[in-house]
């Protein structure tokens, strides 16, 4: 108790602020509690982040829009290409359904001969062609990407009871780092891939309990613990959503829930942003 008393006393023991005005002999001073420099600190840092984060996805956006742009004005010019060939098309298919090459003399119009340069109409279209790979190579990439992304929660029905980061470990009372979250949930709630791979173990793993670990690609990796059954072999397929396990409490728990996890080239990140972005997706 005394240990506690002496701990707030510190955090609340004001620190005095003194400025001192170029133009005045008088100063001013501000007294502030230990614990509301901190949390202006740490409120300063969090706000820091949270701008940087949306300056890149807002840089992001603009280059996206900026690329399908450019993609949508070499389709309007693979279009006008298109049209004038029609249109060229009609004319000669028009002109070889007369009978006779006097007839197809008579009607033959050369005004606009010279109007069209294959050579240079093959060159635009293997330019257009070339767009259109690259256009769906693209696409593709970006499809690939967002399906090897995690997005959402891993049950349908469940809240976060610890966050990542710091914790005080419920069973050994030791500070540790929380690798991921907790979700906890109704034992037998069906525990959900997040995203598209392929599960690399699924089997028992010490205090994690039953343990679904998935591979999605980009650097991404998935964990899913203490399950109480697991319905995935290694080596096998799945896609966001489907059922990868059931809630359970087995290995080091104090009660039913998923420990997940979301790993980025082999480190642990939060995965809160990524279970928020299931919204916005």
């Amino acid at each position: 108790m005394y240990r506690i008393k002496r701990i707030l006393r510190r955090i609340f023991t004001p620190i005095t602020i003194i400025f001192i005005p170029h133009t005045s002999q008088k100063s001013i001073r501000v007294k502030l509690p230990s614990a509301g420099i901190i949390s202006l600190f740490l409120l300063w840092i969090s706000f820091t982040i949270y701008i940087i984060s949306v300056g890149v996805t807002t840089r992001q956006y603009y280059d996206l829009r900026e690329r399908l742009d450019f993609y949508k004005e070499q389709f309007q010019d693979l279009r006008t290409t298109i049209m004038t060939l029609k249109k060229e098309e009609t004319r000669f298919k028009r002109l070889f359904s007369l009978d006779t090459k006097e007839e197809i003399l008579e009607n033959l119009d050369t005004s606009d001969f010279g109007s069209i340069d294959i050579e240079l109409l093959k060159k635009q279209i293997e330019k257009t062609m070339e767009s259109v790979g690259e256009i769906k190579d693209y696409l593709r990439q970006q499809r690939d990407i967002y399906f090897a992304t995690p997005m959402g929660m891993p049950v349908d029905k469940g809240y976060i009871s610890s966050n990542f980061g710091w914790r005080i470990h419920p069973k050994t009372h030791k500070r540790l780092f929380h690798t991921g979250i907790d979700v906890a949930a109704w034992p037998g709630t069906p525990v959900r891939a997040t995203a598209d791979g392929i599960v690399s173990f699924a089997g028992w793993s010490g205090g994690s309990g039953k343990l679904v670990v998935i591979e999605h690609g980009f650097g991404y990796t998935t964990c899913y613990a203490h399950n109480r059954k697991i319905v995935v072999k290694v080596g096998q397929k799945v896609k966001r959503g489907d059922i990868i396990a059931y809630v359970g409490s087995t290995g080091n728990t104090t009660g039913p829930h998923v420990h997940y996890e979301v790993w980025i080239d082999k480190k642990p990140v939060n995965p809160k942003p990524f279970i928020r972005r299931r919204g916005a997706g």
